[in-house]
């Protein structure tokens, strides 16, 4: 008679430890190969949005006399955090290919490379949060207490969409190579179309729609809402909190589908 016991399942905290050092490994790995040989690390994630600000306020307020009060410090506001929804685009096309050994070799759960990417970008965001507080001081504006759960808020749902759309791309692209190419096309036309060098009130009312199907324009806003001293329009953050929904369902379908196939692909 077989007297073995069953194998008992860890409990729910051993397996939350054990998700979290694994991120934590994960993330650390991504600073590594971010600053590599690197002499201003960090800093260079500060000026990107910085040298644009200063292109674009000389293009658009020295030159052609764009009358938004204060239009530095809206381009800060809209291109932090239209950086971290850029930077998770393109690099989300390396989560998988990036670490074929990993995928090949080690049992863990592949999903955590992206939760690993994607919270790498949102801290990059989070510490160049003193640098937009810089812009407002300068300004004569000051954070509001609604900063103590709206930025957080902001975050996770931003964090959320990024996650979502980490999956489609880096899952999607080990089965289409020439996805690189297209996601960099499309993040380039959307920069466009999201009011980051202009006000969304510029834009004619018939295409307002604009604004609502463009994927990326909400969190824009919201971000805007939150550094340019006015406040979150609240009928944005709920688009902003649809499409990230949207991103993650999306994301874990096609993830779903297709993960027991990336050992053979990678």
């Amino acid at each position: 008679m077989n007297t073995a016991l069953p194998a008992v399942a860890p409990p729910a905290a051993r397996i939350l430890v054990y998700y979290r050092d694994l991120i934590l490994v994960l993330l650390a790995k991504e600073f590594k190969v971010r600053y590599k040989s690197t002499f201003m690390g960090y800093a260079w994630s500060v000026m990107h949005p910085l040298v644009l600000a200063m292109i674009f306020f000389t293009i658009f307020r020295v030159m052609m006399r764009f009358e938004i009060p204060d239009y530095a410090l809206y381009l800060i506001a809209g291109l932090f955090a239209w950086q971290w929804i850029a930077n998770t685009a393109s690099t989300a096309n390396f989560y998988f290919l990036g670490n074929r050994s990993l995928i090949k070799k080690v049992s863990f759960h592949r999903a955590a490379l992206v939760l690993a990417g994607v919270v790498n970008e949102s801290v990059h965001f989070a510490v160049s949060i003193p640098v937009i507080l810089g812009f407002m001081l300068y300004y004569g504006k000051t954070p509001r207490l609604d900063w103590l759960w709206v930025v957080p808020a902001l975050m996770l749902v931003q964090l959320t969409m990024t996650f979502g759309m980490g999956l489609v791309i880096a899952t999607s692209n080990l089965f289409f190579r020439d996805l690189e190419r297209l996601v960099t096309l499309v993040t380039h036309l959307l920069f466009y179309v999201s009011p980051i060098v202009y006000a969304a009130d510029k834009l004619p009312p018939e295409y307002n729609w604009i604004l609502y199907a463009n994927p990326f324009a909400s969190f824009v806003l919201c971000w805007q809402g939150v550094f340019y001293g006015t406040s979150v329009p609240m009928v944005y953050f709920g688009v902003a909190l649809t499409w990230a929904l949207g991103w993650l369902a999306l994301g874990v379908l096609v993830y779903s589908r297709n993960v027991w196939r990336f050992a053979e692909i990678v």
